[in-house]
Parts: structure tokens; sequence; C-alpha cells
């Protein structure tokens, strides 16, 4: 018999709907009102930032405060040099990558509207003839369809436009989410099901749970340094992407033994809270869901460092979800994981006590 899903049609509509949306670093702000629509059921308040974080708040006024956390931007391009010709250069907005880019259809966001364009490429016939030169920042353009520089000013694209991707969302095999953004509107997602997984089982919280979805992530974590300020947290559970490693040319030795479809991956590192992450721990065992080990060197290089390091110390902690192919087109994430991460967080927030202190030595 099959394990019946969390996630039921109306949570399904929304990550399609939530997951397809551009919400490229700087630019979340179309994204963000999705998710807030989303969470209105399901909190009783919410707080949005001068940047565009939102955090949806059950349980107001406690002194006890709680965050479970996700970033809601994804990489993207800037329009950066026009040339006479029509042609289109650009700057990386986060960490876009160059070598996927040929032959990729994009959208222009403009003040008036989408403006559809190709990252062209030479035809493979007019490059044998010589050594190939890979894809670079130097080299890679876009086509609009346009004849010249004033052509393109007229579709209202200028220097400064962002630039996404336009593939979507798709399922594959029954058992992988796939598409661009996983990293991490997957975990906008899924924080956004806690949510509602609590209301909807009229759970009570003795203290104040802030579910947060931060902008900036991708360019230094500045969405959530923003909001982690603001809100003064004494706990933070952040939950990102980390790297499945089990495909084709990634050294295990290097980035460590991941794998998607066998749970969360639980990071040590010394942003990461030691008895928070026991707690976390404790939480998997009690409830059999099956995790991951990562060990993170100095940083996790996820908004859990932010929130670790702000007012004073943040006891925080990361549970990531694997996810194949980061920071291309087909970011891929198993189903049984995003569940166990929905799973995962609820339950720890169930048996977080109020005042609950995580100090080493006391």
């Amino acid at each position: 018999m099959a394990k019946k899903s969390l996630i039921n049609k109306k949570a399904k509509d929304f990550m399609y709907k939530y997951l397809n949306n551009a919400s490229p670093t700087g630019f979340e702000s179309p994204g963000q009102q999705i998710w807030l629509d989303y969470m209105k059921p399901y909190s009783d308040e919410y707080i949005v930032d001068t940047y565009g974080s939102v955090a949806a708040v059950i349980n107001p006024g406690q002194k006890y405060k709680v965050v479970i956390e996700a970033h809601a931007d994804e990489i993207a391009w800037f329009v950066h040099y026009i040339t006479k010709d029509g042609f289109i250069y650009l700057k990386r907005n986060g960490g876009s990558d160059h070598q996927i880019a040929p032959s990729k259809r994009v959208n222009i966001h403009t003040e008036n509207g989408m403006v559809k364009a190709v990252f062209g490429w030479p035809a493979i016939h007019t490059r044998m003839s010589g050594t190939e030169k890979p894809p670079t920042l130097d080299n890679i353009f876009l086509d609009c369809g346009c004849d010249n520089a004033e052509e393109v000013g007229k579709l209202g694209v200028h220097v400064g436009c962002v630039v996404t991707f336009e593939d979507e969302f798709m399922e594959l095999n029954d058992r992988w989410y796939v598409g661009r953004a996983l990293d991490n509107r997957m975990g906008g997602f899924m924080i956004a099901e806690v949510a509602r997984m609590l209301k909807e089982n009229k759970k009570e919280l003795p203290y104040t749970l802030y579910v947060v979805n931060a902008v900036q992530e991708e360019i230094g974590l500045r969405g959530a340094q923003m909001i982690a300020e603001r809100i003064q947290p004494d706990v933070a559970i952040v939950t990102d992407v980390c790297h499945d490693t089990n495909t084709p040319m990634i050294s295990k030795i290097k980035q460590g033994d991941f794998k998607g479809g066998k749970g969360p991956v639980l990071t040590y590192g010394p942003a990461v809270q030691n008895n928070l992450l026991k707690h976390i721990i404790t939480t998997a065992d009690n409830n059999k869901i099956s995790f991951q080990r990562a060990a993170a060197s100095r940083s996790t290089g996820t908004d859990t460092d932010a929130f670790a390091y702000s007012n004073k110390g943040v006891a925080s902690c990361l549970i990531s979800l694997p996810l194949k192919y980061m920071h291309t087109t087909v970011e891929s994430a198993h189903k049984e994981d995003v569940e166990s991460v929905i799973k995962l967080m609820y339950e720890a927030l169930l048996t977080l006590k109020s005042g609950q202190d995580f100090r080493y030595i006391k």
C-alpha cells in the first residue's frame, strides 16, 4: 500500500504556480506575493521588510521567538551591454552558469512586460574548422530578434534589466521534481507546508513562530541578515539545498556523499548550534525519518550563517534538501526528501519548548 502524501492538491497547485514564477535576486516581489497569499490562511499576521523578505507570524506576541526559513530568490542575469547590431551581453545576478546558456530561451523583464530572447550560439558547422571556444561571459549573448540597438530600446530593454531562463517545472518518473529555482523556492514551499500542517492539525505552539521567506541569499545572505535583525529570534531552523553527489563528474572525496531519496542532510559546522542539531537528530530518530550528515568548513554558505551570527548569536541549524544539477534549469529533488524535510521541521517545532536554552555552558 502506497504511503499517503503530505502534499494535497491545493499544495501541489501552489507548488507549480510558485516554482514556475520568476523571482530573480533583487526582483523577488511577484513570487513573494504568491507565497504570502498562500500563507495568509495559515498565519495570524505577517511582516514585509523594505527589500521584500516576508515573515508569516503564528501565535504572535510571545517572548520566545522561533524562525523557520528559506530563501526566495533565484539566480539570473543582468543586461550589461547592447551592441550597435542589437546583441545583448550580460552580467551574472548570483551564481549563474555560463556553460548551460547557449541555445536557452529567456525572458527579459522590462517595465513594458516580458521580452522574449534566446542565447544565440554559432552553428556546429561554423565551429569545426578551428579550435572550439567554450561558452564564457565574454562570448555568450542574447538575440531578441532586433537589427540594432535602437530596436532593442524600443522593446523596453535597457542596461540593468534582469533576465531569467524560461524553463518550467515538471515531474520526472513520478519520483523527482525538476525545474529551475528549486534552489531554493522548494524551500519556500516546504516551510509553507509546515505552517499549513500546524494550522490544519490545530497545533498550538508555546512560542511565536516566524515562517520566513528571505530575499537576496544568492548574493551574500543579505535578506536573512536584514530580517534576522528585525525579528531578533531565539532559534532559527533554516532549510536550503545541498548537492546530490551521486551523479557523474562529481568527486565524493571533495563534495561528500549525499543521494536524493535517502533523506534530508543535516550539517555540522561552526555556525550550527550543536544542541539544536541534537534536537533535530532526536526528532528524526523518534519519527523514523532517515537523514544524511554533512560537514561544513568555516561556513555553511546558507542563510544559517546570517542568523547564527546576528543579534549576539542565535541558535541555528540547517536542514538541506539534496539537489541534482544545482544552478541549472533542471535542478532535481526527490519527492520523498521534500516530504521528509517538511515532516522533520514540523515535528521538531512540536517538541521545541518555550524558553528552551541551547547554551553549551550554563
